[in-house]
């Protein structure tokens, strides 16, 4: 899959200046919309989460072009979420909610081109995380298996 990476970057730069809590919109939004995934988050700790996810977003913005790290660090990132308790449908959750973030901010600025551009950045994040989840489940003793393939 092609990313079109100018795109990515400058509309990136634009929702970060006119939403500095980026990351602190995310999740109202996410548990609005989600309220289930509330569970999967300690609230003590819902501080750092914003902050990793800033500094996640930052990461894959500044290695759009380099293949072998997002492949590297998304799959690590994938097989982290499984011992999270994250499912291939929760990856849609959080793809619906960040899209409606960034919209949310670019506010006027949000065209269609945008709306494919960061679908299909989403997309391809969430295909390398579940692929490396995938497996870790698979390599997950049969007593896990059968917990993380119960429904959310």
């Amino acid at each position: 899959m092609s990313l079109n990476v100018e795109l990515l970057r400058a509309s990136f730069q634009l929702v970060a200046e006119r939403m500095p809590n980026l990351t602190e919109r995310f999740y109202e939004i996410l548990f609005v919309r989600y309220p289930q995934s509330k569970g999967l988050f300690d609230p003590s700790r819902l501080n750092r989460q914003k902050n990793m996810l800033k500094l996640a977003l930052i990461a894959v913005m500044e290695h759009l072009e380099d293949a072998d790290w997002l492949t590297k660090t998304l799959r690590a990132l994938g097989a982290k979420h499984v011992q999270y308790g994250v499912t291939d449908r929760m990856y849609g959750w959080v793809g619906d909610s960040l899209l409606a973030t960034l919209k949310e901010a670019a506010a006027s600025d949000w065209t269609p081109e945008l709306e494919e551009a960061w679908s299909g950045a989403y997309l391809a994040i969430a295909t390398l995380m579940q692929e490396r989840a995938h497996s870790a489940q698979l390599s997950a003793p049969t007593t896990e298996r059968s917990a993380q393939a119960a429904p959310a």
